[in-house]
């Protein structure tokens, strides 16, 4: 079955830097668009960053400049390095795959930017 499990978040200055990773296990990673999303209590959850099968990205205007995807098709690895961090920054983050109707999800990990 599928499964994503997320790693690398915790708790980071203001200006900062944290790496997300996503492993993808249970389907063929390298032929799918992986996603990072995002969600703040109380909000809606925010596409953060896509990447498709070949590299190509992009990635939410809060974040462009900031935040680079990418991905490592041999190890069925996704990435999301982030720089700059701010306060705003902090929530869940979630990796996601869209596959033959069904969105999936990873458990979330947590990224807080406080001094």
């Amino acid at each position: 079955q599928v499964q994503l499990v997320e790693s690398g978040g915790g708790l980071v200055q203001p200006g900062g830097s944290l790496r997300l990773s996503c492993a993808g296990s249970g389907f063929p990673f390298n032929i799918y668009v992986m996603n990072w999303y995002r969600q703040a209590p109380g909000k809606e959850r925010e596409l953060v960053s896509r990447i498709w099968p070949d590299s190509n990205f992009d990635s939410a205007d809060s974040v462009k400049g900031r935040f680079t995807i990418s991905r490592d098709n041999a190890k069925s690895m996704v990435y999301l390095q982030m720089n700059s961090l701010n306060p705003e920054d902090t929530t869940v983050y979630y990796c996601n795959l869209f596959r033959r109707g069904s969105d999936y999800w990873g458990q979330g990990t947590q990224v807080t930017v406080s001094s």
